[in-house]
């Protein structure tokens, strides 16, 4: 049998990488307690990973779930990052997504995640990240993600939320983080998919920015964020899965994305990195194996663009996301 290259996706390596991820690592460690605000993240991205790639059950799911259990803040309604930290609505999101893929639902006051969600809602229609006041587009996408999910999108103004989200767009078809804030492409990943969740996408001028988008491949084929950045494997995510929603995703060279993407794999540890060389992560790992999922890459399970979820998930969930046809 010919060795596995770094043209094929190294599977069983990375499946490798995600179940001994966080494993072993003593909890006094500094590396440990300063990655501590991504633990829930973290959980998100090696769960989701491992389900696209057929796997899930390499991960202990009780422990999981426990685990989330001991970061919800009931008080609030919200989770947080790890245990003792305050509630985020990101966090809050990967906890959603966690639960969701194992089907936990039931397991967590829904109605009080979403008096949490509304209770960050700003006059202007905006979202506070937390109770520290942060305003971000990332946000309106996260709270938006999260009423869907747990079918409590009515809990929220609606309409002051795709008004502040809109006022976000720039001249040249971005969005940024809030208004008059440079177009980058992760922000627009945030706001395409918020406006696939709220059913808006006829507001955007399409063309323009799925042209902005495609101007983000480089001539190795690898996407950056923004103009005159390198490339980043995270970016195949962000900008590939937006110009899946609109209908574009023909427009860039898919054969050279994936090359760009396969030769960031690790043939050692598995896992990817964002340029080819690097150390790996677990947050490259997700997006490399979810962009290779939009592509149609074999032996790999459908991902959601929208939501950064399997396919299946959303269909049990009965939720309708909204994409522009070609």
């Amino acid at each position: 049998m010919a060795k596995p290259t770094k043209s094929t996706l190294l599977v069983q390596k990375h499946v490798e990488y995600i179940e001994t991820y966080g494993k072993g690592g003593d909890q006094n460690e500094y590396e440990y307690c300063m990655t501590e605000f991504l633990r829930m993240s973290g959980i998100y991205w090696g769960v989701t990973a491992l389900d696209i790639m057929h796997h899930l059950n390499k991960l202990e799911k009780r422990s999981i779930i426990k685990f989330l259990k001991r970061c919800y803040c009931s008080q609030l309604g919200g989770f947080a990052a790890c245990e003792n930290h305050d509630p985020h609505i990101l966090y809050t999101l990967s906890a959603v997504q966690i639960l969701c893929i194992y089907n936990c639902l039931d397991e967590i006051s829904l109605n009080d995640i979403a008096s949490y969600v509304a209770s960050l809602q700003q006059p202007d229609g905006s979202f506070f990240g937390d109770k520290w006041g942060e305003v971000d587009t990332r946000f309106s996408f996260c709270a938006v993600a999260i009423l869907s999910l747990i079918n409590r999108l009515e809990v929220i103004d609606v309409e002051k939320a795709i008004d502040f989200v809109m006022s976000c767009c720039n001249a040249d078809g971005g969005f940024g983080s809030k208004p008059n804030a440079e177009s980058h492409a992760g922000l627009v990943y945030c706001c395409v998919g918020f406006l696939s969740i709220t059913n808006q996408l006829h507001q955007l001028d399409c063309e323009k920015l799925a042209w902005w988008l495609c101007e983000r491949q480089l001539s190795n084929g690898g996407l950056n964020g923004r103009p005159e950045k390198l490339p980043d494997v995270c970016y195949s995510w962000w900008v590939l899965a937006s110009l899946c929603i609109l209908g574009k995703l023909h427009w860039i060279s898919s054969e050279k994305l994936g090359e760009f993407i396969l030769s960031c794999q690790d043939e050692d540890t598995g896992g990817f990195s964002d340029r080819a060389g690097n150390m790996p992560d677990i947050f490259h790992t997700l997006f490399g194996v979810g962009a290779l999922s939009l592509l149609g890459y074999k032996n790999l399970k459908k991902i959601n663009p929208v939501f950064c979820m399997p396919q299946y998930v959303i269909d049990k969930l009965q939720i309708q996301t909204h994409v522009l046809s070609s």
